[in-house]
């Protein structure tokens, strides 16, 4: 009889817990359940960040970490807005690209995120037509093609795959037809053998697979063909006949989700194709779209935007990966109330998720403002008899929980020159700063601070910095752009401010970074968010602005890597003038508009073993 150990090469282990990760297929002995167990692979999808735009009918291209999408419209019902926005997603969020010429829906797109094409589409504006036009994606602008060679309304929503330079489109509104795409021109090849448009396709030039789609009506088709390089052969169905359906993978290993099996219902369903057949796989996308975006392999794909079963589009992203782990995707969660609901308050910036610190700030009562101290401990806060030493609100908030700064601030009609610092105990009064201000912004240590920006009544929006080193603010050198509002990250040496309202710069764009000498400009946040009001933690090359206005983006978390901008997972709440703290792995907001007591932790993307309990059944 042949052991476990001549066929995987180890005896089974003995273990009291799981391991947190183990090789596929590897057995143990848990001691503590009396259980075998093994480590197996599974698909699953999880939640990433959301599109800037959300939007359905885009064009797509790429891998499930370097996807480019553009185009699309708004609402799925009622008068649809089109867009030439371009997007393009790293793996771990989205940021702005160059616009497209025409903007459109429902185009045949391939390519990779550095050279995608999109084709002939719908828009209507200003009226109804049909954009025969062709566009070439470089990685960052579009630049016209030659036109596709058919009559208008033929190619609407028609698939495409292939590259940029070797591209195969084919299907449309109640077509059949087929073309191919050198890089300059489309020529005529075989047509399909079903017509159809709204349908999804992968693979090349010359191996091809398109699946489901409609025929001019509202109920999704279930049929596929795959396509030789010659002509297109009749293969298996799917079991779950949809239009609109969001597609990856190639001719012989694809993937099928989401989509609409007829008026108004969307699916959330996904299948896989091994190149005879199609399997219904257990995991199913946490939101129901069509229209949406696809792209990637069968093992690892990308799932963006579309229309939801609510009227309206979505910004929601997900990734299905199949592999011996499980991927929580980064997200935030619910946490303990504070008990004073505030807004524009100061917090523990450096501290951490289960180590920060509150305190002023406005209330929803007289007298409106508050010099309360809470404590947080990662569950609950607790006020602490210490109170801020004047009541304001509006300052600048750093430090831990043990040793934190308040500086400036307002005292309408006035603002302040006072700052404070907290001992884990008590609160002192320290020296004053040289600029009396409020809506500034901190980072750093109690010991080690510097403050910026900021608004002096009537009408002087702040340039000035300073830096504390434990007993005098000394004046350094001025940021370049003017803010008050703005959210900043890192340290006394190695800083970063973003956001904010200014009368010299986009509104909440800017974004600067100190090298401990001197500010420095560096990319905006994503355009379409201009936040101010908002918060920021983290550090100079991992910082997370959370929040702020306008009221339409008041949930929208952004990313900085010391490069540029990407989204993040949305909070809960939308909510501006609130405060934050620890890392971008690992943080918190509170508080905000209207006032809030609410908080949300952040953590970041983790993964797990996949473990199953090894059964004789």
């Amino acid at each position: 009889m042949t052991t476990y150990k001549e066929i995987f090469g180890k005896y089974v282990k003995n273990y009291s817990s799981d391991p947190s990760s183990d090789a596929e297929g590897q057995i143990w002995y848990n001691t503590t359940s009396g259980t075998f167990k093994s480590v197996l692979s599974s698909g699953t999808w999880s939640s990433a960040s959301p599109l800037i735009l959300a939007r359905g009918g885009m064009g797509e291209a790429g891998t499930q970490n370097a996807t480019v999408v553009f185009g699309g419209n708004g609402p799925a019902v009622g008068p649809p807005t089109h867009t030439n926005a371009t997007e393009e997603y790293n793996g771990s969020g989205w940021a702005t690209s160059g616009n497209m010429a025409t903007g459109r829906r429902m185009m045949m797109s391939f390519g990779t995120q550095t050279a995608a094409v999109g084709a002939a589409g719908y828009t209507n504006t200003p009226s109804a037509s049909f954009p025969m036009a062709t566009e070439l994606y470089n990685g960052t602008s579009w630049t016209a093609g030659n036109n596709v060679n058919s009559p208008p309304g033929d190619v609407l929503a028609g698939a495409g795959v292939g590259t940029q330079t070797a591209g195969l489109g084919f299907g449309g509104y109640v077509q059949t037809t087929a073309r191919y795409y050198d890089g300059t021109n489309w020529t005529f090849v075989s047509s399909m053998n079903t017509a159809r448009g709204y349908l999804g396709g992968v693979g090349t030039q010359t191996a091809a697979l398109g699946f489901g789609g409609s025929g001019g009506g509202p109920i999704g088709r279930t049929n596929a063909e795959s396509w030789n390089g010659t002509s297109w052969t009749t293969v298996n169905s799917l079991n779950t006949g949809r239009r609109n359906l969001g597609a990856a993978g190639n001719q012989t290993s694809a993937l099928a989700f989401g989509g609409a099996t007829n008026t108004p219902t969307i699916v959330a369903v996904t299948e896989s194709w091994d190149g005879t057949s199609w399997t219904t796989l257990p995991a199913t996308m946490a939101t129901t779209r069509a229209a949406l975006s696809g792209t990637g392999t069968q093992t690892t794909a990308l799932g963006a935007g579309g229309y939801t079963t609510a009227p309206g589009s979505s910004n929601a992203t997900e990734e299905w990966n199949v592999a011996s782990t499980i991927i929580t995707g980064a997200a935030w969660a619910s946490g303990g109330s504070m008990n004073t609901g505030r807004y524009s308050m100061g917090s523990a910036k450096s501290g951490t998720q289960n180590a920060n610190l509150v305190w002023g700030g406005t209330t929803p009562s007289p007298p409106y403002g508050t010099t309360a101290t809470e404590s947080y401990n990662g569950t609950t806060w607790t006020n602490l008899p210490a109170t801020y030493p004047i009541t304001t609100d509006s300052m600048a908030g750093l430090g831990s929980q043990t040793a934190a700064l308040g500086a400036g601030g307002a005292i309408y009609p006035n603002v302040s020159n006072n700052s404070s610092g907290f001992n884990g105990t008590t609160w002192t009064t320290l020296g004053n700063i040289n600029t009396a201000r409020r809506n500034l912004t901190g980072i750093g240590l109690q010991t080690a601070a510097l403050i910026m920006g900021g608004f002096t009544p009537p009408s002087t929006y702040q340039t000035a910095t300073e830096s504390y080193n434990g007993s005098t603010w000394t004046s350094v050198n001025s940021m370049n752009t003017s803010r008050t509002d703005a959210g900043s990250a890192g340290t006394q040496t190695s800083g970063l401010i973003f956001g904010g309202t200014s009368p010299t710069a986009p509104l909440g764009k800017a974004t600067e970074s100190w090298n401990g000498t001197s500010w420095t400009t560096t990319p905006y946040t994503i355009l379409g968010n201009s936040p101010y009001s908002q918060c920021g933690f983290g550090t100079q090359t991992a910082a997370i602005s959370a929040g702020g206005r306008p009221s339409t983006n008041s949930n929208m978390t952004q990313y900085y890597d010391g490069t540029g901008w990407i989204t993040y997972p949305s909070l809960a709440a939308g909510r501006w003038d609130l405060e934050g703290g620890g890392t971008a792995a690992s943080g918190l907001v509170m508080g905000g508009s209207s006032p809030s007591t609410a908080t949300e932790e952040f953590n970041g993307e983790t993964t797990a073993a996949n473990t199953k309990t090894i059964t004789t059944s």
